[in-house]
Order: C-alpha cells, then sequence, then structure tokens
C-alpha cells in the first residue's frame, strides 16, 4: 500500500511540475513588437495622463485600439530624442506611412463580444482595472502567442494556479464573472458571446 501511495504521490507531483511549469512553455511562443514602446516615457515627457489621450473608445462602444499613426504624427513628425526605437517609428513607419502591426495583448477570441463604453462610460471602471498599470510601465512586456489557438497568454493569465494574481493579469472569463458578481451584474451567456 505504501508503494502504491508512494508511485501515486510521485506521479502527481510530476504532473503538477508538468502542467504548471513544462507545459506553458511548450505552448506559448514569445514574439517581438515591432518596436519597443515606453508608455511611462511618453506620460511624463507629453503629459497626456489618461488611456483615452490616444487610445478611443467610439460613441457606438467600438474600442479603437491601438493609436493610428495621425496620433502619434501629433509629436512625432521628426525623432524628438535619440532611441532606436523612436527611429525605427519615424523612419519606417511614420515617413512611410504604414501603420505598426502590433501584436495585441487583449484580443479576445471569436466569439466573445465586448463593448469598452458600457464598461468604462456606464460603468465607470478604468481601464487599469482589467488591464493594469499600462501607463506606468517603462519598459515593454513580452508578447507570449498560445502556439494552439493563436491568441495571446495575457487572455488566459499568467499563473497557472491563478492564485497570485494582480489586476491585468489576463482576462479569462471567470474574471469578468467575478467583477460583474462584484457590481452586482447579472448577464446571461448571450450578454458577452455571439
Amino acid at each position: 500500500m505504501r508503494r502504491v501511495l508512494l508511485v501515486f504521490g510521485i506521479g502527481f507531483a510530476l504532473a503538477l511540475i508538468g502542467g504548471w511549469l513544462v507545459f506553458p512553455r511548450v505552448l506559448y511562443l514569445e514574439k517581438p513588437q515591432p518596436f519597443d514602446f515606453f508608455h511611462k516615457t511618453h506620460a511624463e515627457k507629453s503629459g497626456l495622463t489618461g488611456c483615452d489621450s490616444c487610445h478611443i473608445v467610439g460613441s457606438d462602444g467600438q474600442f479603437a485600439g491601438i493609436p493610428r499613426n495621425d496620433v502619434c504624427l501629433g509629436c512625432h513628425s521628426d525623432k524628438l530624442g535619440k532611441s532606436e526605437a523612436e527611429a525605427l517609428l519615424v523612419d519606417n513607419y511614420l515617413k512611410q506611412g504604414d501603420q505598426p502591426e502590433w501584436l495585441i495583448y487583449s484580443q479576445q477570441p471569436a466569439n466573445v463580444w465586448f463593448s469598452h463604453a458600457i464598461h468604462t462610460q456606464r460603468a465607470g471602471l478604468q481601464c487599469a482595472d482589467c488591464h493594469g498599470n499600462y501607463g506606468e510601465s517603462d519598459q515593454p512586456r513580452v508578447y507570449e502567442v498560445n502556439r494552439i489557438t493563436g491568441y495571446s497568454r495575457d487572455i488566459w493569465g499568467h499563473s497557472m494556479s491563478r492564485l497570485r494574481r494582480a489586476p491585468g493579469d489576463g482576462m479569462k472569463m471567470t474574471d469578468c464573472e467575478k467583477c460583474h458578481r462584484r457590481h452586482h451584474v447579472e448577464v446571461g451567456c448571450l450578454g458577452c458571446h455571439q
């Protein structure tokens, strides 16, 4: 009996280690963004303090997402500093008229309907409530893509156990459900899923 328990315990421990440590390293692939972007530097140097200074939510609730080049051209018609990232932005994108192909951390699966307007305007949530404190980041985060689904790791979160989590660490359906319960909002399946 002891031998069976010992074998079971070792097998269980190996399964946990494999599932929580090894599997995510195999499942996720790191990909670089077109160039480094520093939210904190932009907030400090430009004086723009709110996310909506660059990221726009339309009146229909659609989120414009990554700012278009014309927003960047407001300050970067030419290079302002000596950083390699700024040189890439100005020379390879703004002067060429090409939009950087950013990898989107929070891109939801195709069957999810989400309105930023309902959450920010009606419910009064702040961007940091779901996305974390991007505005205070002084280094770009690593983008990790799931090799099977093609979605960002941010959709599921970085902690497999989900024990040590911070705001903006994943946007799982259970996170949405917890927030809805906390704010006493009931939504059926078709409220979020198409």
